[in-house]
């Protein structure tokens, strides 16, 4: 027997926002009126205020339609919503999606390769990404894990200026890994204390030379 289908369905319901009357589409007899250069009008008719729109050649827009009467405004409304759409994309393209970018390294890992790793890392979490560290360990490698919790301590100390440990060093198998995340940014935009050492220009010296 083949077993009966059920016959329940399932509805999704997607949340509409609300329309934005403009022009002949207000049906309410009286609006209260602000006009093209934000002052107050007062409340008119909707025909009149729909003739007062069209005379200045723009529109008359419900931006409040839950005041008792309901509030408009006279503008272009086809530049009105230019202006909304172009402020939605310039913020959407400010808002980063944090990703979590991988560091893969071995235990015996020479120390010009885990400078150029460890550079790649900070600039990831500069970036306000995390940053996994995979060490894994071939053959008998294995058996001295010390070298790969080393490692990644010493990773962790040396971006301490710039990440905090989301997720603490672990095994998985032949794998250690852990998850550092950026250190949330400071007030005012500033740097980090290691960044902005690094930065600080030459201090000239009582003799006019320059020291570091």
């Amino acid at each position: 027997m083949t077993p009966a289908r059920s016959s329940r369905r399932y509805v999704i319901t997607t949340i509409k926002q609300p329309e934005v009357r403009v022009n002949e589409r207000i049906r309410v007899p009286q609006v209260r009126v602000i006009g093209d250069d934000g002052q107050q009008i007062g409340v008119l008719p909707v025909r009149e205020a729909l003739a007062l729109a069209q005379s200045k050649g723009l529109d008359l827009v419900e931006v409040s339609p839950t005041a008792r009467p309901p509030v408009c405004r006279v503008m272009d409304y086809g530049k009105f919503k230019y202006e909304q759409n172009r402020r939605a994309r310039k913020a959407k393209k400010k808002q980063h999606q944090m990703q979590l970018k991988e560091i893969k390294m071995r235990p015996k890992i020479e120390d010009h390769d885990y400078s150029f790793k460890l550079q790649h890392a900070r600039e990831f979490l500069e970036g306000r990404d995390k940053v996994k560290f995979t060490i894994t360990f071939r053959g008998r490698e294995i058996a001295h894990q010390e070298i790969g919790h080393k490692l990644i301590q010493r990773a962790i100390t040396d971006l301490a200026d710039v990440a905090t440990v989301e997720s603490p060093p672990r095994s998985e198998g032949r794998t250690l890994n852990t998850v550092l995340m950026p250190k949330p940014p400071r007030p005012g935009g500033g740097k980090s204390e290691g960044t902005a050492h690094a930065a600080s220009p030459p201090r000239p010296s009582a003799d006019g030379s320059r020291t570091s």
